[in-house]
């Protein structure tokens, strides 16, 4: 059943507005008619039973129904430093880390990344991202909108990590792997902080101010990913470790 973000904290029983590009796609795509059931989430955690209402012009009223918490989300809070990366790969990155379970995305300019927007171009592109990410939520059945958050430059994202409970650095450089840091923890995770570099890599410089921050440094294998690939199956592979991939 298609699902439709609401505004969060609408009671049960009461009625939302869905947006404009949703009550096209209900309308128009779907050819749903009053009375007809959907399902609708609030981007929190929560996600409701519908009824579609009135196919308003301004906007599809649906009736607010029982709600519960969302099933699908990660027991793992999972936090991605990265690198700034050229802009159709950013995009696709957010989609899929949304759908692995990403918690937050902190971009940031390495001294490498390629990439470097003014700040109405980067208003414009975090805008994009967080639409994209919305959109993702509807056909993975997670119930939160990831946050997306820009950090300036390296100095400023690690301190968004600083309270996290692990913290991993993949550098192509390192040889540690990352089954040998997990397998040494010795305290229950909640969340994890990952950095990753831009389509370039991280100098020695940024790895060793990460290091300093408490980050641990590994390894993604013997081969050289893209830059995107390895943003991807970092994640992955925490969530299978340490969250609900495995």
């Amino acid at each position: 059943m298609r699902r439709f973000l609401i505004a969060p904290d609408i009671p049960e029983n009461a009625v939302a507005i869905l947006s404009p590009e949703d009550s096209r796609h209900l309308v128009q795509v779907l050819r749903l008619r009053a009375g007809d059931s959907v399902q609708l989430f609030d981007g929190r955690g929560m996600e409701y039973q519908g009824t579609v209402a009135t196919l308003h012009p301004d906007g599809v009223r649906v009736t607010v129904g029982r709600r519960q918490p969302t099933t699908a989300e990660s027991p793992l809070e999972l936090m991605l430093l990265q690198g700034f990366l050229k802009e159709t790969k950013m995009d696709l990155l957010v989609r899929q880390l949304t759908e692995v379970g990403l918690s937050h995305l902190v971009p940031f300019l390495a001294r490498r990344s390629v990439a470097r927007p003014d700040s109405r171009r980067l208003a414009g592109r975090l805008a994009r991202w967080r639409k994209i990410a919305a959109e993702a939520l509807k056909q993975c059945r997670r119930g939160k909108i990831p946050s997306i958050d820009f950090a300036g430059d390296l100095d400023a994202a690690l301190v968004r990590a600083e309270n996290c409970d692990l913290k991993i650095v993949f550098w192509e450089t390192a040889q540690r792997p990352l089954g040998d840091i997990v397998s040494q923890l010795s305290a229950p995770v909640h969340s994890v902080a990952l950095l990753l570099g831009p389509e370039g890599g991280f100098e020695a410089e940024e790895v060793a101010a990460a290091q300093a921050a408490g980050f641990a440094v590994a390894s993604l294998g013997p081969r050289i990913l893209r830059a995107e690939t390895a943003a991807l199956v970092a994640c992955a592979l925490i969530q299978h470790r340490l969250g609900d991939l495995g």
